[in-house]
């Protein structure tokens, strides 16, 4: 595999995305005082690699590397990643901008990696109108990025697509990689890059949490298996010693965090036959917690008045059902509900229960108590 950072680097990259804050305080106002000494457990055990983005944190993400990385470390001892954001398009000065913001927030004059953000097949007709693979590559040329690449969501043929025709000078991809998804998505996606060569970031391991914070009777698989270790290493080691992978990253919050995951990337082995026998039989049991059967039709938003994204917060509430995960339950709750899955921004609690949704509903689902649950545990 090509040396993309001057040499190997350990297999746990540090997610600068749920960094620790204060209680009652927005997401933006950060604990650098924690963060620092998260840093310092993590490069004092061999550790280097940091991801960041633009928008983490409402932007201090990146001030957090400047304050607890780079005003602190020589520049040889660390690798940063950050990301410009394409959720709308770009003009060519806009990305100049933001890049050259980035530079200025971390307190960097070079980053290791250099990725656009979140690519998907729904965005590639923008990111083409805008120029934004050939900017990319302007990026490296200009000395502002060792590397290049693009974060990933989506399917393994696209994907295939998108490096039969950029890959000549793309040097990295960062995909979601976890067992729960591996045969369904990401062992497609998985194969598309690493038989084009490219090196592999992975994230989600723990698929934001919830292949941590299962039902107590789930959980009770694993510790019954290994009572030693935490839940969430069987999902971390997942992808760590796939063929191709460069790091695997955490988005870790505590300090209780990085000494764990630390750990684990250093004396935890690949999983074993017997351990992927475990991970097979927990999933099967989630697969047997009953779930609102809801089939996507989206004959509830087309009659709703609110124009409320009843599938998708009921999507949310059976993934919270299952994983117990009501941190990241609720940060995609307001992805959904903030029209950034599609359609009208609009809260469960936006219900005016005059039951148009429910007449519609071919599966008999109670929505108006779903909405009032969800609502209750989610804006709450």
């Amino acid at each position: 595999m090509k040396d993309f950072f001057g040499a190997p680097i350990k297999k746990l990259g540090f997610g600068f995305m749920r960094l620790p804050g204060f209680p009652g305080k927005p997401e933006e106002e950060i604990d650098y005082e924690t963060v620092k000494k998260m840093v310092d457990i993590y490069l004092e055990r061999g550790f280097t690699y940091f991801d960041t983005a633009f928008g983490y944190h409402g932007g201090n993400s990146e001030v957090a590397i400047r304050k607890a990385v780079s005003e602190r470390y020589p520049r040889d001892k660390f690798q940063v990643t950050t990301k410009i954001p394409l959720w709308g398009p770009l003009t060519q000065d806009e990305m100049k901008g933001m890049t050259q913001k980035s530079l200025e927030r971390a307190g960097l004059d070079f980053f290791n990696t250099y990725f656009l953000h979140g690519i998907g097949p729904d965005r590639l007709e923008m990111i083409d109108k805008m120029k934004a693979w050939d900017y990319l590559r302007s990026v490296k040329d200009t000395g502002k990025s060792k590397n290049i690449g693009f974060s990933y969501h989506g399917d393994g043929d696209s994907l295939n697509r998108i490096l039969d025709e950029h890959g000549d000078y793309i040097d990295i991809v960062q995909l979601q990689i976890n067992y729960l998804d591996w045969e369904a998505q990401a062992k497609g996606c998985y194969e598309a890059v690493h038989s084009h060569g490219q090196g592999i970031v992975v994230m989600s391991p723990v698929k934001g949490g919830s292949l941590a914070n299962f039902t107590p009777e789930v959980a009770g698989i694993f510790k019954k298996a290994n009572s030693n270790v935490s839940v969430a290493s069987w999902a971390l080691r997942f992808p760590m010693h796939l063929d191709g992978i460069l790091t695997v990253l955490s988005g870790m919050s505590a300090v209780e965090q990085v000494e764990d995951n630390t750990t684990i990337a250093d004396t935890m082995g690949p999983l074993s036959e017997d351990e992927m026998r475990v991970i097979a039989h927990a999933l099967d049991e989630v697969s047997k917690i009953p779930t609102l059967p809801c089939t996507q039709c989206r004959y509830c938003v087309n009659d709703c008045p609110k124009k409320i994204n009843t599938p998708g917060i009921l999507n949310t509430l059976n993934e919270y059902t299952k994983y117990q995960n009501l941190p990241g339950s609720k940060r995609f709750y307001g992805m959904v509900t903030g029209g950034m899955m599609g359609g009208t921004p609009a809260k469960a609690s936006d219900c005016i229960e005059c039951g148009e949704c429910e007449k519609h509903c071919p599966q008999n689902i109670k929505i108006i108590e779903a909405h009032k649950e969800a609502a209750k545990l989610f804006e709450e």
